[in-house]
């Protein structure tokens, strides 16, 4: 948020007006001296005050734009002596942004973890117990994305502990949705149903910020996603999707794609159009939604070339996200298994050859499925390897002499019974 309101903010002084100037010009070298020096200077009032934050912030956006990491932390450590004269909430502030700012530089997330753990322990050196608190709710979202899982369970449980005692809800309520995602990413799906809850629970009592609403929408929906309740995840993702994009923040795109998700997976491809023609919606079109449209395309006409091909063509859209690629697969496997039922319906005998021809897949493959499927029951049948063949049988009639005896058997249990409570009674 600091990122947008500095950005419309005008250079308080000539020098600095200079070294934006010199940015715009592309003479980079100037201009990143220029900001240097400003920070430089010892703080003898409120004025140089004001200038420094400004060269801080407009410095690091200038090597964010640039992708120069090491020079990002460099003035990030550098910083804390101008931090530490200058008010606590406001040092939080610009210390998380310029964290943020290693978001943009690509494959810099390592850096960016030791940066913030460096500004931790500075941070309880001068005792500033809050600003701790924030900056380690960040580096347990960095331990998430670096897939450092246990590291961020254990910072979890310390930060729970503090939290709780200091009632702080919050960030109380960031600390439990983010143990969610991470035990969501361990796959223990019960532990992350019951931190979200406990996360719904604090944010019960507090106002909620729309961003920080919108992020338990979007968990809650992908936990039903995975009890392959996508009526009700729908709900709740449309519900992130609004609160996203009212804040125009770029996740809003995430959460549209888990709402077509959920619609291909409830068989109801042609909502999808109509999702798409809505006024929000059509501000968030490209390549992401057109992946979405390709497999919603493909899941339509029940072909599975289609669906292989929009897996090829949008790699990066389906694949990188772990929720959509996981339910995706599910999907293409459900479709495979209409496919081969489809095409051994008019046989008793087929060529495993010949069924991998139709469905254009290795054989092996096909092979693997169909004893798959014979297993689950999905027909009857049984492969003959030597033959290379599928030898599919009737469906076999239910024999009901079983049941019939069972019947007989307690009818004449209760005429034997009845007989004994009678020759009781004359006796």
């Amino acid at each position: 948020m600091v990122v947008a309101t500095q950005k419309n903010v005008e250079p308080p002084t000539e020098r600095l007006q200079q070294a934006e100037e010199l940015k715009n010009a592309k003479q980079i070298e100037q201009a990143i001296a220029l900001y240097n020096s400003v920070l430089s200077e010892k703080a003898a009032n409120e004025e140089v005050l004001k200038e420094q934050e400004f060269a801080l912030i407009h410095l690091g956006q200038l090597y964010r734009d640039l992708g120069l990491a090491q020079e990002l932390a460099g003035l990030i450590r550098s910083s804390h002596t101008f931090m530490g004269s200058i008010a606590k909430a406001k040092t939080a502030k610009l210390i998380r942004t310029m964290i943020d700012y290693f978001g943009a530089i690509p494959n810099c997330l390592p850096l960016q973890i030791d940066v913030c753990k460096e500004t931790i322990a500075w941070s309880v050196e001068e005792k500033r117990i809050f600003l701790k608190q924030s900056l380690e709710t960040r580096l347990i979202a960095l331990y998430l994305d670096n897939k450092m899982y246990h590291e961020s369970l254990n910072l979890i449980s310390q930060l729970l502990k503090e939290l709780k005692r200091l009632d702080d809800k919050m960030v109380l309520v960031e600390v439990q949705l983010l143990e969610s995602r991470v035990c969501h990413a361990l796959r223990n799906l019960p532990k992350s149903r019951a931190a979200l809850t406990s996360a719904r629970t604090s944010a019960n009592a507090i106002y909620c910020p729309p961003l920080l609403q919108a992020a338990l929408d979007m968990q809650s929906g992908v936990l039903h996603s995975e009890e392959k309740d996508y009526k009700t995840a729908y709900s709740y993702f449309f519900e992130a999707f609004e609160g996203y994009s009212s804040q125009d923040d770029p996740i809003a795109v995430l959460a549209l794609k888990y709402m077509l998700l959920c619609k291909i997976m409830l068989s109801l491809p042609e909502d999808i159009h109509s999702i798409l023609g809505g006024k929000v919606a059509l501000r968030y079109s490209g390549a992401d939604i057109e992946a979405m449209k390709a497999v919603a395309t493909a899941h339509q006409n029940r072909n599975l070339q289609e669906f292989e091909t929009a897996l090829a063509t949008y790699t990066n859209e389906l694949n990188d996200d772990p929720i959509i690629r996981t339910q995706l697969a599910a999907l293409y496997d459900t479709l495979l298994e209409q496919n081969l039922v489809r095409i051994i319906e008019p046989f008793s005998r087929v060529e495993i050859s010949h069924i991998a021809d139709v469905v254009k897949l290795p054989t092996q493959q096909v092979e693997n499925k169909l004893s798959q499927m014979i297993l689950d029951k999905a027909f009857h049948g049984i492969l003959d390897q030597g033959a290379g063949c599928l030898i599919v049988f009737d469906e076999p009639e239910e024999d009901k002499t079983y049941e019939t005896a069972i019947e007989t058997l307690k009818q004449v249990d209760k005429v034997v019974s009845s007989l004994y409570e009678k020759a009781a009674k004359l006796s």
